[in-house]
């Protein structure tokens, strides 16, 4: 599960890195995220992948805030480079998987419906990789009571029962998969 928990990550963030790219130029356009733009998403995109990272090296990590602080620089790109690679490092470092439970999980399903968001909001093609929404849906569905659900994701959408997996995942976390 290792092995596998790493390379959903990996290939979640490497997908969110390319919509990253594609947004550099679309910092000031407004997202589907309370009220925030591109720029405010992307700080709180790197804000979480540094909570994720200082939780599992023991540290004592706030979970991000709802007004993330400004740590983009000029180069959008770069910083989320560094932050997938720290990422990456930190819970392939043995033992650190096992000793963090589901975190890696959660890391990873929220750089894949924040690369979602991002790409939405900046016109860029929103299809997730291949497998990679099925395990999302697989790891988060369930796994937070209604309480809990009201500081992580809007409510749920009702959708078809034969939704593709993607549409599953967005109406799930209260993404609208029709806009």
């Amino acid at each position: 599960m290792e092995a596998d928990l790493l390379d959903l990550y990996g290939r979640a963030s490497e997908w969110s890195l390319d919509k990253v790219r594609g947004a550099t130029a679309s910092l000031n356009t407004a997202t589907g995220c309370d009220d925030w733009d591109v720029r405010t998403l992307l700080n709180h995109m790197l804000e979480t992948q540094r909570f994720f990272v200082g939780s599992a090296r023991g540290r004592d990590a706030s979970p991000p805030s709802p007004t993330p602080p400004h740590v983009l620089t000029d180069d959008p790109a770069a910083d989320f480079e560094r932050a997938r690679t720290e990422t990456v490092a930190t819970f392939g470092a043995p033992g650190v998987i096992e000793r963090t439970g589901p975190s890696l999980g959660i890391a990873f399903s929220d750089q894949l419906l924040h690369g979602w968001d991002l790409a939405k909001a900046t016109g860029q093609d929103t299809t997730m990789p291949a497998g990679l929404a099925e395990a999302a849906y697989g790891i988060i569905h369930g796994r937070f009571t209604e309480d809990q659900r009201k500081g992580v994701f809007k409510p749920e959408i009702e959708i078809a029962a034969n939704a593709s997996s993607q549409d599953r995942l967005l109406a799930y976390t209260g993404r609208d998969p029709s806009r």
